[in-house]
């Protein structure tokens, strides 16, 4: 049978089958599943486990047939997990699936977890997935969608006690949230628990025990390193040329890769002009920045630097962005610094004076 993911704690509260099988390609949902799964498998007696990782077209399947048809003398109840990189059992470990799943009818003692990656259609129609999920209880693990994260993230905040504002301050928060982990859904997880432990729900007054507010999330989720990408688009947004310099120094010393310091300087080049683009069409600017889902530090410097920007100036650097990116992939760009990291100095230093306040004559 198959079973939506959400209604799986509700399943294991009522009833424990003897075959379970999760396929995804989000790790962390597959790996929360499976805990669950074997939580529920402890509290009725599956005290041991044996773990068969298939690998290579040689893989022994007649171990996991013997598992699965041997108890210890020292435990009841086992619990046989089959993980399967891969999702490419080949001929014998489809055989040896079938007979897993036939055996799970009629087999007591044991519960079998299969994980598996994302499956594609064709083999989400073999013989030996569809005996699987006739056999037991399968489980699609699916991405959470960008258009989602926002609440996954707040519902996950509810679930240590915390929450953030309500209304607009609170949506623009989890936006920026969702904007910073999007597409890694270990790295929201682990920046939430961070939280968790940053500002405990137990601490503060009553009426805003756990309310998490914008600055408290940024610098939280921002705060993963010394010299961080995105602090260095805030420094030349600010146009803070000698500390622009120090960061890039400090970014290549630490190894950083080129290629994601150059995509974080030429996204707010891009965002730059979107918004410039939107306001030329009649947008106002909160607007504007709204839609381009700017906020918190970068929507202030945004509103700063955007009346000193012409059009010409921001096709110019849209341009420079365009050679550096040829150059840090290995290209070679007419009077351009043939080195990646100079080539990137040279990017942020055209952007920090073109962001720069025009000096007053004295």
């Amino acid at each position: 049978m198959q079973l939506a993911a959400a209604q799986l704690d509700a399943h294991l509260k009522k009833a424990l089958r003897p075959l379970y099988t999760l396929h995804g390609d989000e790790p962390l949902l597959v790996q929360e599943a499976a805990d669950a799964i074997r939580a529920a498998a402890r509290e009725q007696g599956y005290t041991e486990r044996t773990v068969h990782t298939v690998a290579g077209a040689y893989f022994d399947w007649s171990a996991v047939l013997a598992a699965g048809g041997s108890l210890s003398l020292f435990a009841d109840k086992q619990v046989v997990e089959v993980r399967i990189p891969s999702g490419k059992p080949g001929k014998d470990g489809s055989a040896a699936l079938q007979q897993l799943a036939e055996q799970a009818q009629g087999g007591e003692g044991t519960l079998t977890l299969v994980l598996l990656p994302r499956l594609d259609f064709a083999t989400r129609k073999s013989a030996w997935f569809t005996a699987l999920e006739g056999g037991g209880v399968a489980i699609e693990l699916q991405p959470v969608e960008r258009a989602a994260l926002p609440q996954w993230i707040a519902q996950r905040l509810a679930r240590q006690g915390q929450r953030v504002p309500a209304g607009e301050e609170g949506q623009r928060t989890l936006q920026f949230f969702a904007d910073r982990v999007e597409g890694n859904l270990l790295a929201a997880h682990q920046e939430i628990q961070k939280l968790g432990l940053l500002y405990p729900a137990g601490d503060g007054p009553e009426s805003t025990r756990g309310v998490l507010g914008f600055e408290q999330v940024e610098s939280a989720v921002l705060n993963v390193a010394r010299y961080d990408v995105f602090k260095l688009s805030e420094a030349v947004l600010a146009g803070q040329a000698a500390r622009v310099q120090r960061m890039l120094d400090g970014l290549q010393a630490e190894g950083e890769a080129e290629v994601l310091v150059h995509y974080t300087l030429a996204e707010d080049i891009r965002a730059l002009k979107r918004v410039k683009d939107a306001m030329a069409a009649g947008r106002p600017l909160p607007v504007a920045l709204r839609e381009q889902r700017v906020w918190g530090v970068k929507e202030r410097l945004f509103e700063r630097v955007l009346p000193r920007l012409s059009p010409l100036a921001l096709d110019n650097l849209l341009q420079a962005a365009h050679r550096v990116d040829g150059i840090v992939k290995g290209l070679k760009s007419p009077d351009w610094p043939a080195d990646g990291w100079q080539a990137l100095h040279k990017l942020a230093m055209e952007l920090c004076l073109a962001v720069a306040p025009a000096r007053t004559k004295p």
